[in-house]
């Protein structure tokens, strides 16, 4: 069963999708709630196996002090990603430099047939937080980056890259952002008209 929005056309901007109601103050929801939901979302987004996820879930279980402090260092790093790319945070984009380092500095970089990669040397903890990280990196060098939007529902602030052809696209999702909007919208008109005298 697939739990997390995959509707962003990159995974790294899926992952700053993990916030329900992202510019909706008191509204606002954290869906990665645990690692376990970490380690959920990075297999949904292919960043990791079931197998490494059995071994990351078991080392969790075994130290929930050091689990719980990846999954806030996963969520610092979607926040800085977001700062940096949709409010042009210098400090953002200069602490997600530092943690790139440090994700670096876990790897190996390595060949695999035709491509070049990034290998960890070791299943701990910090896996899914490195592995996010060179993501998020990688994300901020997209060539069509002039390309990113925000849902333009006043609460929602899911982001996704607008492919469409006309590069029109207001919502995250048009069945749910965009019929609400578009019903909003409606009932004002409607309330207007029945106020004229």
């Amino acid at each position: 069963m697939v739990r997390f929005g995959h509707i962003a056309g990159d995974p790294m901007l899926d992952l700053v999708n993990t916030v329900d109601w992202r510019l909706g103050g008191y509204e606002r929801t954290e869906n990665l709630k645990s690692f376990s939901d970490v380690v959920d979302w990075c297999v949904e987004s292919g960043l990791i196996s079931e197998a490494e996820a059995m071994a990351l879930r078991d080392l969790a279980s075994r130290d929930d002090a050091q689990a719980e402090r990846e999954r806030q260092q996963v969520i610092a790093a979607r926040e800085r990603v977001y700062a940096a790319l949709f409010e042009d945070d210098p400090e953002a984009a200069a602490d997600l430099a530092d943690m790139y380092r440090a994700a670096i500095a876990a790897a190996d970089l390595v060949r695999t047939g035709d491509r070049w990669q990034w290998r960890d040397r070791e299943i701990d903890l910090h896996l899914p937080r490195n592995r996010i990280v060179r993501g998020l990196v990688a994300l901020t060098q997209r060539d069509d980056l002039d390309r990113l939007h925000q849902c333009e529902d006043a609460r929602c602030g899911w982001v996704y890259l607008d492919t469409s052809p006309r590069r029109n696209r207001r919502w995250c999702n048009t069945k749910d952002c965009g019929d609400r909007n578009r019903a909003r919208a409606y009932y004002a008109r409607q309330k207007e008209k029945a106020q004229r005298p």
